[in-house]
């Protein structure tokens, strides 16, 4: 459950759960995310090995641990929700949100808005040239 956890957070940037499984997911995804920092091939293989989705490893040292450089630690953060929203209503349990902090540049960094903005005109020139022939 703790690997499947944390390549939901490596994949979406942040995850809504409990308060207990939001603290023993914190625990690996930091660890993860050192592992990601020194970027060698044996750390990759150790983060495969602990997470088991290639997709999550391929995020987490391309776009995650670059961001994450200068930073000593403290990579994710827990924030409590609150109201009506903030707990569960079977058995009262306690919402949270666990996200990477930077998580702004985080996204700007990201390859994949990069790739679709390049790949719209190619695909309205393509389609521009198919209408006259």
């Amino acid at each position: 459950m703790l690997a499947n956890m944390v390549c939901s957070l490596i994949i979406h940037k942040r995850v809504k759960t409990t308060l207990p499984k939001a603290r023993a997911v914190r625990s690996v995804a930091e660890k993860v995310v050192t592992l990601g920092k020194s970027g060698t091939i044996h750390d990759r293989r150790l983060a495969a090995a602990r997470l088991h989705q290639e997709l999550a490893v391929k995020i987490l040292f391309d776009e995650i641990a670059p961001s994450q450089k200068e930073r000593p630690g403290g990579y994710t953060r827990i924030i409590r929700l609150g109201g009506r929203k903030g707990t569960r209503q079977g058995d009262a349990g306690q919402w949270v949100i666990l996200e990477f902090v930077d998580i702004a540049a985080i996204s700007a960094g990201s390859g994949t808005a990069a790739a679709t903005s390049d790949a719209k005109p190619a695909d309205q020139k393509k389609a521009a040239e198919a209408t006259p022939a």
